[in-house]
């Protein structure tokens, strides 16, 4: 059950707005399998100690929804901040805004979590500007001091900072992933500890797909089939790649359609032509049930 109780945040009486305290805690979801590095990060925010992590890896593969469980599995608040190019200091810290014709402070998501102890989550961290760098202070566990009214946010203990990205702050330079960054050298510097998640092992994966989906065959061809798109990805034979979240796609799609052809096309249609179709091929030849039609 949720309580609800105001808060007044103030720096006059005219700048007085009163917000609900909500439970941020994330729910469990039981389609969740642990992989990867997840008990390190759970453990470092078990810690309730400030250290920093940055988390990095293909998309798709389960980066923030781990952050999420291990959240929810340690009853800890989690605020999630989606990061893009147009992200700044007024939407991470806070600012103005105009409250039945006043003028009232109104706390950014950062301070929210400074002041809750919370787990603040920098999602896709490198698609952000230069602007994020109003972070420095507070990525040191130093809190912030919020110029615009005179006053000092202290971390409450609990506080610490994740970030996730597809790549490591340096840019993409085979043009993966347009539109990320390569992010200040100090910022990044203020990260202790990297943690590199690779997507889940073909029995896990299959584990996952199980969670969503009870036939044990289906789940085994399509994650033999996503395994060898992948090792032929990695070794330079194709450029696009079928993540485990795709996967769970088809799947999903296969619970509504009731077709596999069907499903597997409408959740490849996101490639081009020449890719879709070798990708058909191939899932054709891993499952003999497959009816593949021109």
């Amino acid at each position: 059950m949720i309580e609800h109780k105001l808060i007044k945040r103030t720096h006059s009486e005219k700048s007085a707005i009163e917000t609900p305290l909500q439970n941020l805690i994330p729910e469990k979801d039981d389609t969740f399998v642990k992989f990867g590095p997840f008990n390190d990060i759970k453990n470092i925010i078990k810690s309730r100690l400030f250290y920093p992590i940055f988390l990095t890896g293909l998309s798709g593969n389960g980066k923030t929804f781990s952050i999420e469980q291990a959240c929810a599995q340690l009853n800890k608040e989690l605020i999630r901040v989606n990061i893009t190019i147009e992200t700044d200091e007024d939407d991470l810290i806070g600012g103005f805004r105009l409250v039945d014709g006043n003028t009232v402070w109104h706390n950014g998501p950062v301070v929210e979590a400074l002041e809750r102890g919370a787990t603040l989550l920098l999602d896709e961290i490198d698609l952000a500007s230069n602007k994020i760098l109003c972070l420095q202070s507070i990525l040191e566990g130093k809190g912030v001091f919020l110029k615009k009214i005179g006053r000092f946010i202290k971390p409450s203990p609990g506080f610490n900072v994740i970030a996730t990205a597809n790549t490591k702050g340096k840019g993409s330079d085979d043009g993966r992933f347009i539109g990320t960054n390569v992010l200040n050298e100090a910022f990044l510097e203020r990260f202790p500890v990297t943690f590199e998640q690779e997507y889940p092992t073909p029995n896990i994966e299959q584990r996952i797909l199980s969670k969503h989906f009870d036939d044990a065959k289906f789940c085994k061809r399509l994650v033999d089939w996503g395994d060898i798109i992948r090792k032929t990805f990695y070794d330079g034979g194709v450029d696009e790649i079928i993540s485990t979240r795709r996967l769970v796609h088809i799947v999903n799609a296969y619970k509504i359609f009731k077709d596999k052809e069907k499903s597997l096309r409408f959740c490849l249609n996101r490639f081009d032509d020449e890719t879709k179709k070798s990708f058909l091929e191939l899932y054709d030849k891993v499952d003999i049930d497959f009816q593949l039609t021109d």
